[in-house]
Protein backbone atom coordinates (compact mmCIF):
# COMPACT_ATOMS: atom_id res chain seq x y z
CA UNK A 1 0.00 0.00 0.00
CA UNK A 2 1.06 3.36 -0.73
CA UNK A 3 -0.03 6.48 0.69
CA UNK A 4 -0.62 9.45 -1.24
CA UNK A 5 1.01 12.91 -1.17
CA UNK A 6 -2.29 14.10 -0.73
CA UNK A 7 -2.41 12.15 2.29
CA UNK A 8 1.39 12.91 3.39
CA UNK A 9 -0.38 16.81 3.22
CA UNK A 10 -3.07 15.83 5.85
CA UNK A 11 -0.52 14.70 8.28
CA UNK A 12 2.08 17.44 7.34
CA UNK A 13 -0.89 19.87 8.39
CA UNK A 14 -2.75 18.26 11.69
CA UNK A 15 1.10 17.73 13.01
CA UNK A 16 1.60 21.47 12.38
CA UNK A 17 -2.06 22.23 13.77
CA UNK A 18 -1.02 20.01 16.70
CA UNK A 19 2.33 22.40 17.34
CA UNK A 20 0.18 25.65 17.16
CA UNK A 21 -1.75 24.71 20.47
CA UNK A 22 -5.59 25.98 19.10
CA UNK A 23 -3.90 29.08 17.62
CA UNK A 24 -5.44 29.65 14.17
CA UNK A 25 -3.12 28.97 11.24
CA UNK A 26 -3.43 30.61 7.88
CA UNK A 27 -2.84 27.92 4.99
CA UNK A 28 -0.76 30.29 3.83
CA UNK A 29 1.76 30.31 6.46
CA UNK A 30 1.23 27.03 6.93
CA UNK A 31 1.90 26.55 3.09
CA UNK A 32 4.90 28.19 3.45
CA UNK A 33 6.39 26.46 6.75
CA UNK A 34 5.74 23.20 5.25
CA UNK A 35 7.11 24.49 1.86
CA UNK A 36 4.44 22.86 0.20
CA UNK A 37 1.79 24.48 -2.51
CA UNK A 38 -0.67 27.00 -1.20
CA UNK A 39 -3.18 25.27 -3.66
CA UNK A 40 -2.69 21.80 -2.95
CA UNK A 41 -3.05 22.65 1.25
CA UNK A 42 -6.32 24.34 0.74
CA UNK A 43 -8.24 21.01 -1.03
CA UNK A 44 -6.61 18.86 2.01
CA UNK A 45 -7.84 21.40 4.77
CA UNK A 46 -10.81 21.30 3.09
CA UNK A 47 -11.31 17.86 3.10
CA UNK A 48 -10.17 17.68 6.86
CA UNK A 49 -12.61 20.49 7.66
CA UNK A 50 -15.58 18.49 6.29
CA UNK A 51 -14.18 15.29 7.81
CA UNK A 52 -14.26 17.28 10.90
CA UNK A 53 -10.91 17.28 12.08
CA UNK A 54 -9.91 20.65 11.76
CA UNK A 55 -12.37 23.42 11.74
CA UNK A 56 -11.72 26.71 10.17
CA UNK A 57 -12.45 30.14 11.61
CA UNK A 58 -13.66 33.21 9.63
CA UNK A 59 -12.49 36.48 9.70
CA UNK A 60 -9.47 38.81 10.45
CA UNK A 61 -7.93 36.53 12.62
CA UNK A 62 -9.03 33.32 11.15
CA UNK A 63 -7.81 30.22 10.13
CA UNK A 64 -7.39 26.37 10.63
CA UNK A 65 -6.91 24.74 13.41
CA UNK A 66 -7.41 21.38 14.89
CA UNK A 67 -11.09 20.28 15.77
CA UNK A 68 -10.19 18.60 19.14
CA UNK A 69 -7.22 18.29 21.20
CA UNK A 70 -4.10 16.38 19.59
CA UNK A 71 -4.40 13.63 22.38
CA UNK A 72 -7.58 12.70 20.91
CA UNK A 73 -6.71 12.64 16.90
CA UNK A 74 -5.42 10.17 15.49
CA UNK A 75 -3.22 8.91 12.31
CA UNK A 76 -6.06 6.64 11.62
CA UNK A 77 -8.76 9.35 11.40
CA UNK A 78 -6.38 11.28 9.04
CA UNK A 79 -5.45 8.75 6.61
CA UNK A 80 -9.45 7.53 6.32
CA UNK A 81 -10.25 11.25 5.90
CA UNK A 82 -7.81 11.55 3.21
CA UNK A 83 -7.88 8.37 1.17
CA UNK A 84 -10.29 6.87 -0.48
CA UNK A 85 -9.13 3.12 -1.30
CA UNK A 86 -7.45 1.11 0.98
CA UNK A 87 -8.23 -1.71 -0.86
CA UNK A 88 -5.02 -3.88 -1.63
CA UNK A 89 -6.45 -6.18 -3.90
CA UNK A 90 -9.41 -6.14 -5.95
CA UNK A 91 -11.27 -8.85 -4.48
CA UNK A 92 -11.43 -6.69 -1.25
CA UNK A 93 -13.37 -3.85 -3.31
CA UNK A 94 -16.88 -3.86 -4.43
CA UNK A 95 -16.18 -4.66 -8.17
CA UNK A 96 -14.34 -7.40 -7.53
CA UNK A 97 -14.21 -10.14 -10.94
CA UNK A 98 -11.32 -12.01 -10.07
CA UNK A 99 -12.24 -16.00 -10.79
CA UNK A 100 -10.67 -17.39 -7.85
CA UNK A 101 -11.60 -15.38 -5.45
CA UNK A 102 -13.77 -17.61 -3.92
CA UNK A 103 -11.43 -20.54 -3.15
CA UNK A 104 -8.31 -17.76 -2.35
CA UNK A 105 -7.40 -17.05 0.87
CA UNK A 106 -5.33 -14.12 -0.01
CA UNK A 107 -8.12 -11.04 0.86
CA UNK A 108 -8.74 -12.76 3.80
CA UNK A 109 -4.51 -12.65 4.96
CA UNK A 110 -4.27 -8.68 3.17
CA UNK A 111 -7.68 -8.03 5.36
CA UNK A 112 -6.22 -9.02 8.01
CA UNK A 113 -3.00 -6.97 7.69
CA UNK A 114 -5.21 -3.83 6.80
CA UNK A 115 -6.81 -4.26 9.86
CA UNK A 116 -3.70 -4.47 11.69
CA UNK A 117 -2.05 -1.84 9.98
CA UNK A 118 -5.04 0.73 10.98
CA UNK A 119 -5.18 -0.62 14.43
CA UNK A 120 -1.32 0.12 15.11
CA UNK A 121 -2.25 4.09 13.39
CA UNK A 122 -5.42 4.26 16.15
CA UNK A 123 -2.60 4.17 18.99
CA UNK A 124 -0.93 6.96 17.38
CA UNK A 125 -2.02 10.53 17.97
CA UNK A 126 -1.26 14.07 16.83
CA UNK A 127 0.30 14.35 20.16
CA UNK A 128 2.43 11.80 19.88
CA UNK A 129 3.59 12.78 16.39
CA UNK A 130 4.89 16.34 17.74
CA UNK A 131 6.32 15.39 21.50
CA UNK A 132 9.90 16.65 20.05
CA UNK A 133 8.11 19.63 19.46
CA UNK A 134 10.85 22.21 19.66
CA UNK A 135 12.60 19.97 16.81
CA UNK A 136 9.99 20.31 14.31
CA UNK A 137 9.70 23.99 15.02
CA UNK A 138 13.18 24.49 14.02
CA UNK A 139 12.93 22.30 11.18
CA UNK A 140 9.21 24.62 10.06
CA UNK A 141 11.49 27.78 10.18
CA UNK A 142 9.78 30.24 7.08
CA UNK A 143 11.11 30.52 4.23
CA UNK A 144 11.39 34.13 4.46
CA UNK A 145 13.45 34.06 7.73
CA UNK A 146 16.43 32.37 6.26
CA UNK A 147 19.21 34.68 5.26
CA UNK A 148 19.50 34.73 1.36
CA UNK A 149 23.25 34.33 0.65
CA UNK A 150 23.99 36.37 -2.63
CA UNK A 151 25.88 34.09 -5.63
CA UNK A 152 28.60 36.05 -7.47
CA UNK A 153 29.22 34.80 -10.91
CA UNK A 154 32.38 33.72 -11.39
CA UNK A 155 34.97 36.39 -12.99
CA UNK A 156 36.51 35.05 -16.67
Amino acid sequence: MKLTQYSDLGLRLTMYLALRDGEPVTIGEASERLSVSKNHLVKVSHQLTCAGLIESIRGRNGGVRLAMPPEQLTVEQVLRATEDNFDLVECLGGANTCVISGACKLGAALEDAREAFFASLRQVSMADLVKNGRALERSLLPLSSIARIPIRRASK
